[in-house]
């Protein structure tokens, strides 16, 4: 909304409604000895009380106040994220560059150092995302990055299979709760026709992390021998210790809620949680009052996430893009190199893929955002991952196939954040949606276990069973896809009829916001 040239009736308006009365009634002393939660607390009052309507923040610039957040939030966010990825995926790059012979392992053997990340990583996630709920995210979020950028320095110490299987098995549980809890984050902030883009800049960090993490391991290969240590160690000692320091960073730099944020005016704070409250909700009111979304902690919001139809279905779409994603994460370097490239060829020809793949992630989400629609851009990067599939395994070409995966990465990388974000734009309450968003990525991870043996070294060059697993993956993840917008469109057009009906004014507003998506006032996005 811009700025308005004559504000008399809105400034009256304000003049009576509880926002300003109670803007005016808090002095700068009141509001710093308050607690966080007396803080939170006190906007979601003034958000929610009765006469306050969009049009009481009129005055109020809003592209301005989403730019400001963008600054504020996303870089660090982004950051956070491209050391997680980095973090998880630099093995692939230490494999080409001897820790395999070093360590005296097996293929299988490597390939179970991939998997168990992943059952670690998918079990702490729903805990970790009802713990960030629970805890402020400038300090949960650091936390946990502290613990895996010091189980990952430690990765470069390991002497054996045991030793490296041992530290990934823990490297999981630290990493687990970054990915669910930022993508969770960006939901208290943003409402969900301006999520994905947010997702998307914050998802192409691990685009840009796979080109740096070639680059950096191609740099960091060439210290083999120093300290008498081998170049892929330090490839875990320097990318660990970094983000040992970032996190110490995260500590300072990390806002927690919009009802607590130092850098919006307590007038824009009411403004961010007054669209959050009321966003996915249809115009209908009872007894004059829109249904706002319950955001208080209650087990049962828990329980109805695991029960939940839609996230079950999702799931396999995940499945769809996140096996793919893994498969090239993981063994890309590997894949090139099985081509005839050396070793330092195979990490720089990894850099293209991963920046053309990150800047489409943002394009697409831009684009997704602005039309309001999430299914038809996930439906046809899908379609084009299989494209780049059906080329690797078609051909024997070294060409073919690297145009092959870099058609499928530059698929894949949009399509994730858009699946993220599609499901959280139908879970309402924040509970819930926390519950739910970790459900879905700890599930959907475990497409990581399966993807990590996909591509076995007795498959090498061409890899023909790993990419014709990822097909069926994305093929199973298309029918699902289907089967969600058909329920989605069944389930709107019944709930238009109850509201023509009038049956919602059987309802109290807060029974209608406790039943969240369930809700005939909630409208499911396509």
């Amino acid at each position: 909304m811009s700025e308005k040239p004559s504000h008399e009736r809105v400034s009256r308006d304000l003049d009576e409604s509880p926002v300003r009365k109670a803007s005016v009634s808090h002095s700068i002393s009141s509001r710093v000895s308050k607690s966080k939660a007396e803080e939170i607390a006190r906007i979601d009052k003034l958000a929610t009380a009765p006469g306050v309507t969009l049009e009481s923040f009129a005055h109020l610039d809003e592209k301005k106040i989403l730019r400001k957040m963008d600054w504020h939030l996303i870089p660090m966010l982004a950051l956070l994220y491209l050391l997680s990825f980095l973090d998880r995926g630099n093995i692939g790059n230490a494999k080409i560059e001897g820790l395999v012979e070093t360590l005296g392992m097996s293929g299988a053997q490597y390939n179970w150092c991939l998997t168990v990340f992943f059952f670690t990583y998918a079990a702490f996630e729903v805990p970790s995302n009802l713990l960030l709920k629970k805890l402020r995210p400038s300090i949960w979020l650091p936390t946990i990055m502290v613990a895996w950028g010091i189980v990952m320095t430690l990765m470069g110490i390991v002497q054996n299979y045991h030793g490296l299987l041992i530290a990934r098995i823990f490297l999981g549980v630290t990493e687990a709760g970054l990915f669910p809890g930022v993508a969770y984050y960006i939901t208290m902030w943003y409402c969900r026709h301006e999520a994905q883009f947010r997702q998307a800049l914050f998802f192409s960090a691990a685009s840009v992390a796979g080109a740096f993490s070639g680059l950096l391991a191609f740099g960091i290969a060439h210290m083999d021998g120093v300290g008498n240590l081998e170049g892929w160690r330090w490839i875990f000692i320097l990318e660990g210790i970094l983000t040992v320091v970032v996190a110490t960073l995260a500590y300072f730099t990390l806002y927690d809620f919009p009802e607590t944020a130092s850098f919006l005016t307590e007038e824009e704070r009411a403004f961010i949680v007054f669209r959050l409250k009321y966003q996915g909700a249809s115009n209908e009111t009872v007894n004059g009052i829109r249904v706002a979304q319950d955001d208080t902690f209650q087990w049962k919001f828990v329980k109805s996430a695991f029960l939940d139809w839609q996230i079950w279905t999702s799931i396999w779409v995940y499945w769809g893009i996140v096996c793919p994603l893994y498969g090239i994460s993981l063994f890309l370097p590997s894949i090139i190199r099985g081509l005839g490239y050396t070793s330092s060829t195979a990490q720089l020809l990894t850099v293209p893929i991963y920046i053309t793949a990150s800047v489409l992630a943002v394009a697409v989400a831009w684009w997704s955002d602005r039309v309001g629609k999430r299914y038809p851009f996930i439906l046809v990067c899908l379609c084009i991952m299989a494209v780049g599939f059906i080329m690797c395994v078609a051909s024997a070409t070294p060409g073919v196939i690297y145009a092959g995966v870099f058609i499928a990465a530059c698929a894949l990388y949009p399509a994730f954040p858009g699946n993220i974000t599609w499901l959280s734009n139908n879970l309402a309450g924040s509970t819930k949606r926390a519950t739910g968003q970790a459900i879905q990525i700890a599930v959907g991870n475990l497409a990581g276990a399966m993807a990590s043996n996909f591509y076995r070294a007795e498959d090498a060059p061409r890899y023909i069973l790993g990419h014709a697993l990822e097909l069926g993956f994305i093929g199973a993840g298309i029918l699902a896809l289907i089967v969600l917008v058909f329920n989605y469109k069944r389930i709107n057009a019944k709930r238009e009829r109850q509201l023509a009906e009038g049956a919602h004014n059987g309802y109290t507003p807060e029974e209608l916001g406790e039943l969240g998506d369930r809700s005939m006032t909630f409208k499911y996005f396509l």
